[in-house]
C-alpha cells in the first residue's frame, strides 16, 4: 500500500483557453512539463468525493469554515477492476494551508472499509496509520459516494523547486450516479464554456516572476472547489435530495408530519 502526504498552499484561478495560451510560454521559462504529460498531453483523473445523505460535508466546507475536510477516492487510469488499485484521500484545509493524506488500496477493499470499517491491506507503518485516520473520519461521518469528477489536466513543476506545481483542468464532467471510473452519458459539464481552473500548490511564497505573470495579465484568485461549485449548481436548481432521521437514526418521511 503506497502512502503519500502533502502540505501546501492552493490558489485556484477560472482561465480562458486563450489566456492559457498566452501565458503557457511564459511559465515554460521556469517550469516543466509534468512527466504524466507524455508528449505535452493533458492526463485523465478520475475522482469519486463522498458526503453523506444530508450533504453535510460539502454544506459545512462551502460556508467558508476555519477549518474543513473531504474525503475522495482517486484514479488516473479508467479502473474497474476489483484487484485494480486506487487511492483514498482525505483532503484537509485550515486557515489557507492543505493538507493530504491517502493510501493505495484495491477497489474491493473500499466497500468494506467505508461501510463496515474492515481496514485494508497495510504493509507498512505510516500507510496503517493514515488508514486509521481514514476509518477514524469514516466513523464519525456516514458518507457514501455522492459525486463522480472527471477531468483532463496539463501539469507543470518548477524547474528549480519541485515540490511548486501549477495545474490547467478542463473538460470536468460530473454525475450523481453510476459510481465507477470512466465516462457515462449522464456526464454533465461544470464549465461549458470550456474554460480551465488554474491552480498553483505551493509550500512557501510564491516567486516573483510568478507574481508578474499574473499581474500582466490581469489573474486574481478566487475559491473554486469542483465539488462545491457542483452542490451550488445542483442546490440552486432544486435537485438535491435531503432525508429527515430520527434520534435513532431511522429515515422519517415528511408524510409523518401531516
Amino acid at each position: 500500500m503506497a502512502i503519500a502526504t502533502f502540505k501546501r498552499y492552493e490558489k485556484k484561478y477560472l482561465i480562458s483557453k486563450e489566456k492559457l495560451d498566452q501565458i503557457l510560454p511564459s511559465l515554460l521559462e521556469y517550469m516543466e512539463l509534468d512527466p504524466f504529460c507524455i508528449g505535452g498531453k493533458e492526463y485523465r483523473i478520475y475522482s469519486i468525493y463522498y458526503d453523506t445523505d444530508n450533504h453535510d460535508v460539502i454544506r459545512h466546507n462551502s460556508s467558508k469554515p476555519v477549518y474543513k475536510e473531504k474525503m475522495r477516492i482517486r484514479s488516473y487510469y479508467d479502473r474497474k477492476d476489483p484487484d485494480d488499485k486506487i487511492f483514498m484521500e482525505l483532503k484537509k484545509k485550515s486557515e489557507g494551508q492543505g493538507n493530504k493524506r491517502r493510501i493505495k488500496l484495491k477497489i474491493k477493499e473500499i466497500e468494506p472499509f467505508v461501510n463496515e470499517g474492515i481496514m485494508p491491506e497495510t504493509k507498512d507503518y505510516l500507510s496503517a496509520q493514515v488508514a486509521k485516520e481514514l476509518k477514524y473520519y469514516l466513523s464519525r461521518n456516514k458518507v457514501h459516494p455522492a459525486l463522480y469528477v472527471q477531468y483532463d489536466r496539463l501539469a507543470l513543476f518548477g524547474k528549480e523547486d519541485k515540490d511548486f506545481r501549477m495545474t490547467f483542468d478542463r473538460n470536468v464532467r460530473t454525475r450523481r450516479s453510476d459510481f465507477v471510473f470512466g465516462e457515462s452519458e449522464k456526464d454533465e459539464l461544470l464549465l461549458p464554456n470550456g474554460d480551465y481552473i488554474m491552480e498553483i500548490k505551493i509550500l512557501g511564497a510564491m516567486p516573483l516572476w510568478l507574481t508578474k505573470i499574473l499581474s500582466e495579465n490581469n489573474l486574481f484568485s478566487r475559491g473554486f472547489s469542483k465539488y462545491g461549485v457542483k452542490f451550488k449548481q445542483d442546490a440552486a436548481e432544486h435537485k438535491l435530495e435531503y432525508h429527515l432521521t430520527d434520534k435513532d437514526g431511522n429515515r422519517l418521511d415528511f408524510s409523518d408530519f401531516t
